[in-house]
């Protein structure tokens, strides 16, 4: 299994802001390692044809790269960064983004249907097979043919989502694609929670609006998310005020009552554990300007 195509293409065809001129393809090129930062997953297919990522989410962590692909079937907010690089050796890779409804498609065609079943991980690590990176390939190279784009892109994305759900982990993608599954629920609670992170909740409503028991809704978002629904909440609150002390770096309670926080040194505290440094610090370190 060779990557060398792969990489080649990516590598002509990457832009500054990692879009492509293929609707949810995106291509990034890394030059330089840089210490583990937060992000939110997406819902994606991620591979690597250089170098390796490695993500932390909630108790998990997991790397990928070339040889193997990473998919996320929920947006997630992880802490990750590129290892096995350097300017002569940049990481190079794509993401694909996943849609619902091509996959929903693709399980009704299925045979057998593929049916609900029980709630997984929704992000995982597989092997890549010499299919799908083939598929994957024969993608980015239709970059280089601006005028098969609209007929044959979606084709090989369907190619693409089919050899992900017959994988080792379609089941984590498959999920997406059913709207009754476990993962739907717990997706439609997490959008709530990032839309409303600054606000109180509790955990019993959400699980009502999820039609689920509490003790079932707390099992199933701690297995989907591998994070209790606080700690997502908690995870969501300190991104957010990391962004805003870069813009804010001398307002470190005024930050911290907007994400949410009613004790200034409760965020510290928890500020400190995530990221290394106490808020005001932290926004030194961003702004290279002392607070």
């Amino acid at each position: 299994m060779g990557f060398d195509e792969l990489l080649s293409l990516l590598d002509r065809h990457v832009r500054p802001d990692e879009t492509t001129a293929v609707d949810g393809l995106h291509i990034a090129r890394i030059e330089q390692p840089g210490p583990p930062s937060p992000s939110m997953s997406g819902t994606v297919l991620a591979v690597l044809a250089q170098g390796a990522k490695r993500l932390v989410v909630g108790d998990r962590v997991l790397e990928y790269r070339p040889g193997s692909y990473l998919v996320a079937s929920i947006d997630l907010p992880c802490t990750g960064h590129f290892v096995d690089i350097g300017p002569d050796h940049p990481a190079v890779g794509m993401a694909l983004v996943l849609d619902p409804s091509a996959i929903a498609d693709l399980l009704l065609h299925a045979d057998p249907p593929q049916g609900r079943g029980p709630a997984l991980p929704g992000i995982a690590v597989a092997s890549m097979t010499d299919d799908l990176l083939d598929a994957l390939t024969r993608l980015v190279r239709l970059l280089d043919r601006p005028g098969d784009q609209a007929v044959l892109a979606p084709m090989v994305k369907r190619e693409i989502l089919w050899r992900v759900l017959t994988g080792d982990q379609g089941g984590t993608v498959r999920q997406l694609g059913l709207a009754d599954s476990s993962l739907s629920h717990v997706a439609r609670a997490a959008r709530w929670i990032k839309e409303h992170y600054a606000e109180p909740f509790r955990v019993e409503d959400l699980a009502r609006t999820a039609g689920m028991s509490p003790s079932a809704f707390y099992r199933h978002f701690q297995t989907v998310t591998a994070l209790s629904p606080i700690q997502f909440q908690k995870q969501l609150r300190l991104q957010q005020a990391r962004l805003l002390l870069a813009a804010h770096p001398r307002d470190v309670t005024a930050v911290a009552h907007s994400v949410g926080y009613d004790s200034a040194s409760q965020f510290s505290r928890e500020y400190r554990r995530q990221y290394g440094l106490p808020p005001s610090q932290d926004a030194t370190r961003l702004t290279g300007r002392p607070v």
